[in-house]
């Protein structure tokens, strides 16, 4: 089974100047935009891939290993097949899952039921995160899950 590349965050401090680069400068598309508890920012597509925008409103939502104000590389995102497989070979794999940011974000309770994504701890400590669903703007975007 494999993963696909399909999403990528990025920490911003000030993302309605960020979204314009990818938006204006290299003609990607408005997917959606964000303003939870969380985070506020956008989400910009090229069809294929997606990135967020992201300034984070908390650290417990971004991970308190980064500093508040943190900007750059937040986390890399897998599209999947079966997430239930992909967090069991995970789980078996040495790497630590980011329970913290799970918790924080109201994911990973059942990820491949309630929750888009699940959070863990990769190679050189880069957060990645894994999807059924996928997300907005991708050709695989399977969409919001249904309402309970």
């Amino acid at each position: 089974m494999t993963t696909r590349l399909r999403h990528v965050a990025i920490a911003s401090a000030d993302p309605d100047n960020s979204v314009g680069f990818f938006t204006d400068v290299l003609g990607w598309t408005l997917a959606g935009k964000i303003d939870s508890r969380n985070a506020r920012g956008y989400y910009v597509t090229d069809g294929h891939i997606n990135i967020a925008l992201l300034c984070f409103k908390n650290r417990p939502a971004a991970g308190m290993e980064f500093p508040e104000g943190y900007t750059g590389l937040h986390h890399i995102g897998f599209q999947c097949d079966d997430i239930a497989a992909v967090v069991e070979r995970f789980e078996n794999s040495g790497y630590a899952p980011r329970h913290d940011v799970n918790l924080a974000q109201g994911l990973g309770k059942n990820p491949a039921k309630d929750n888009a994504e699940y959070k863990m701890t990769g190679p050189e400590n880069v957060m990645v995160d894994v999807s059924e669903r996928g997300w907005a703007g991708t050709e695989s975007f399977k969409g919001a899950p249904p309402a309970a």
